[in-house]
């Protein structure tokens, strides 16, 4: 079970254990992460699970999808590590991952 920590705006720090091959939105949500909306439910339509992953993570979850990348398009105060948290699965390889999550969202 690999080990998400968030972090929030403010600094505030949130270490979750998250289920191997469950998204990184679905994490969030189930251990009740603010910050992550996901109004869609993780169809990659709404851009409200924004989340900036850690420059040293961001090679291990990949790049952003066509469909992803014109979602970030629509966030207010996109990096480069911006991504979806509905569109990242989570493999083992993926413990301790490290989160930031946008005032935008709150």
């Amino acid at each position: 079970m690999p080990l998400v920590n968030f972090f929030t705006h403010d600094g505030a720090q949130y270490e979750v254990e998250a289920i191997t091959g469950q998204t990184l939105m679905e994490a969030a949500r189930e251990n009740g992460i603010d910050g992550i909306l996901a109004e869609c439910g993780g169809g990659c339509s709404c851009a409200t699970c924004h989340c900036y992953i850690d420059d040293a993570w961001i090679a291990m979850t990949g790049t952003p999808s066509a469909d992803e990348d014109g979602m970030l398009d629509c966030v207010l105060d996109r990096e480069a590590g911006s991504r979806l948290s509905c569109q990242i699965t989570l493999t083992e390889e993926m413990d301790g991952l490290k989160v930031r999550l946008p005032e935008s969202q709150l």
